[in-house]
């Protein structure tokens, strides 16, 4: 049996790679250390944007793991330019997987990162896997376990966000278990 984490990153300043957490994103990835310090993680990966890596890295230095930085999980680029009308962009990106913007990447290539990372973990010896990215490419992990994630359920994901997935030879079962309460 495994348990993978799927976890959003914590509220940041900004998009571009280099965008750092907010005063209250650095907060909520304090609260991270609490929430999961009474569950068992053997392995840690991140997406290498900095609102990705110092979400977790409290969290890994309670834990004393070493935070693996993995570019499959960086954000989808849904574009090269201001797009002036982003959320029906994103949302025609999820309609059509292999609609891409100049300067983008489709859905299909995302999910194609997602499906390479997951396979790799759960082939690995690790039976408690924390992967920490972005909300797009979080759907697109997601998805890997259930179809039906797509554009509505990245609009109701909160930052941070975390899913618990738990694989079996018998069933997956995935439930979202953080509370923005926390």
């Amino acid at each position: 049996m495994k348990t993978v984490y799927l976890v959003r990153h914590a509220k940041a300043e900004g998009q571009e790679a280099s965008a750092p957490l907010t005063e209250i994103g650095k907060e909520q990835a304090e609260k991270l250390v609490d929430f999961f310090k009474n569950k068992k993680v053997e392995r840690i990966y991140s997406s290498p944007f900095i609102r990705a890596v110092d979400t977790i890295v409290p969290t890994a230095n309670q834990k004393g793991i070493k935070v693996i930085e993995d570019t499959r999980l960086s954000e989808r680029v849904l574009c090269g330019y201001q797009l002036e009308n982003w959320q029906e962009g994103l949302k025609q990106s999820f309609d059509d997987f292999d609609m891409i913007f100049e300067g983008g990447e489709c859905n299909a290539d995302g999910m194609k990162r997602a499906v390479s990372i997951l396979e790799e973990v759960l082939e690995s010896e690790d039976h408690h896997i924390v992967l920490v990215s972005h909300g797009n490419m979080t759907v697109l992990l997601l998805r890997y376990f259930n179809d039906s994630f797509g554009f509505d359920q990245l609009m109701e994901m909160i930052n941070p966000d975390v899913f618990e997935v738990v694989v079996s030879s018998e069933q997956t079962v995935l439930n979202r278990i953080w509370d923005e309460q926390i």
